[in-house]
């Protein structure tokens, strides 16, 4: 989108809405995914760093990138280089722990990035954004403004802020623990089950303080809900569910 109108104002000091054209409809991050030499990456290894330090101090800026550009969303996709290759190396060290073959070692790679990250990204980016239109923005009767309102590359940038913590807690951190988590006592399920918990409520928190920073949404702490279920099973799971082994069967088919 031009930073400078193309149209005349309309009497009112507004501007005509123009149709949308399906060039516009592909966030600007992925149309440049490939023009690596206009990149920031020392931005954005500055924002995964802080992501974890300080989530918040991420979406100061926010308002300020939207009266400079425009625009809510992030237009540089260095951010998403970045975790694609964090996603690379801990498929490599997955596939050295399970001694997998070079041709199984690329399918964990594809499945983290195009399932784990971007298509969980996408189905969640449309369901929260679905979910802001409706219900936190305000007033939420505005249904005319909620595409200009709450756009849903952003929703998607929250997405890939609070998938960062939530990939150094189960894709990282649970690597080293695996000697202490796959052993069959209740400590270790503690462990295990506690590094779920600790990843899942990370990427709560991520969504919720993503579009807690958009200044016209409201009740914004409903986001927050899933915490109270994610803790009661937490609960309920020490009983005897190890939800570590559990997940890592399901994704590497063995123990």
């Amino acid at each position: 989108m031009p930073l400078l109108p193309l149209q005349s104002p309309l009497p009112n000091g507004s501007f005509p809405r123009s149709a949308p054209s399906s060039s516009n409809r592909v966030p600007v991050i992925f149309k440049r995914l490939l023009r690596f030499q206009q990149m920031d990456f020392e931005l954005a290894a500055w924002q995964l760093m802080y992501l974890c330090l300080a989530p918040k101090r991420v979406y100061r800026n926010v308002y300020f990138h939207k009266q400079t550009k425009n625009t809510w969303a992030r237009d540089d996709p260095a951010i998403l280089i970045l975790i694609a290759l964090c996603l690379i190396v801990s498929s490599i060290a997955w596939s050295v722990v399970w001694r997998m073959t070079p041709t199984a070692a690329l399918k964990v790679a594809v499945l983290m990035i195009f399932r784990d990250f971007l298509l969980v990204g996408i189905v969640m980016a449309t369901l929260l954004w679905f979910f802001a239109t409706r219900v936190l923005l305000n007033p939420p009767t505005h249904s005319a403004h909620s595409d200009a309102g709450v756009e849903w590359a952003y929703v998607f940038d929250v997405h890939t802020n609070a998938f960062f913590p939530f990939y150094l807690t189960l894709y990282f951190a649970q690597l080293f623990l695996l000697p202490v988590i796959l052993r069959i006592n209740w400590p270790s399920l503690w462990v295990g089950n506690t590094l779920y918990l600790a990843a899942f409520s990370q990427y709560i928190y991520g969504i919720y303080l993503g579009l807690n920073a958009l200044p016209f949404l409201i009740r914004t702490e409903l986001l927050l809900a899933p915490l109270l279920p994610l803790f009661v099973s937490y609960i309920v799971s020490l009983v005897g569910f190890n939800v570590a082994r559990h997940a890592l069967t399901a994704y590497f088919g063995h123990l």
